[in-house]
């Protein structure tokens, strides 16, 4: 893996310098490597705390997406990303406090609950984070099933976000498999808004999502994502396979800035951050 951007006094003299196993040369940014977990982890670092002190809410998405712009395959993210597309994957949950993600993702993904990470337990309790992010399921219809490990047996307990007018007999289903179900709209929906707040609200302001398209689109049109984690496979698909974000088109586009660039095997990994 190389970073790309920023571009930084160091990886621009290695680059010059030619091969990065010349003698005397130091091992950079730049260098053609597999970085280590906790490398990654300080590249993809959520914002420090605000100057009074206190910690906002931070939203990312971490998407994958084709260079024709279809954010799966067969229905999967899995055909279209790789081991290092993977890493990354564990090292932002590793990093968050919880992971945002509609029910449809979860039934074709076939979630299951996040694991406790060996390599970042000690991080996470320093930061007071618990041994592993909470899943938060967003859903008006609650169609779960919640005999799933995802329910019944998670590290720690699984939030459902529903409406208010959600249906009382799933509502007391979720809850009976152990999930605490967490009310942030008004109807059958979800509010993101409400959502973000709700959670941060519980002392969870490291928020991550992975989808899918739909509730990204939500998340975007409702201008609560803060930051764009995108992966660029270097694969052609074809076909209508969903974009990373679906759903009404907003009437001006956001803009938003590059913040970092890695690559590794032709994929590309971008940090994109409301500026």
């Amino acid at each position: 893996m190389r970073r790309l951007f920023p571009v930084t006094y160091e990886t621009a003299a290695q680059a010059t310098a030619g091969a990065p196993d010349a003698p005397g040369a130091a091992v950079s940014d730049a260098t053609d490597r597999e970085w280590e977990l906790l490398e990654l982890a300080e590249a993809y670092a959520y914002p420090e705390l605000s100057s009074a002190g206190v910690r906002e809410p931070w939203l990312r998405a971490n998407m994958v997406s084709t260079l024709d712009g279809a954010a799966q395959h067969d229905g999967k993210s899995q055909g279209i990303s790789s081991a290092a597309d993977m890493r990354i994957f564990g090292v932002l949950r590793a990093l968050a406090d919880v992971v945002v993600v509609g029910a449809e993702t979860v039934r074709q993904e076939g979630y299951r609950p996040a694991r406790a990470r060996a390599e970042f337990a000690g991080s996470r309790e320093a930061a007071g984070q618990g041994p592993a992010p909470v899943i938060a399921v967003v859903t008006a219809s609650l169609d779960l099933d919640f005999s799933l490990p995802l329910f019944t047996s998670p590290l720690v307990p699984t939030l459902v976000l529903t409406g208010a007018a959600a249906a009382p007999d799933r509502v007391a289903a979720a809850e009976k498999a152990g999930a605490e179900v967490v009310i942030a709209g008004d109807g059958t929906g979800v509010d993101p808004v409400r959502a973000v707040r709700a959670l941060a609200e519980r002392g969870m302001t490291r928020l991550l999502t992975e989808g899918g398209p739909r509730l990204l689109g939500q998340m975007v049109a409702a201008g609560v994502l803060d930051e764009l984690c995108l992966t660029l496979s270097p694969t052609l698909t074809a076909g209508d396979a969903q974009r990373i974000a679906g759903g009404p088109a907003m009437a001006v586009p956001e803009r938003f800035e590059l913040a970092s660039l890695l690559e590794e095997a032709g994929f590309l990994f971008a940090r994109y951050r409301r500026p």
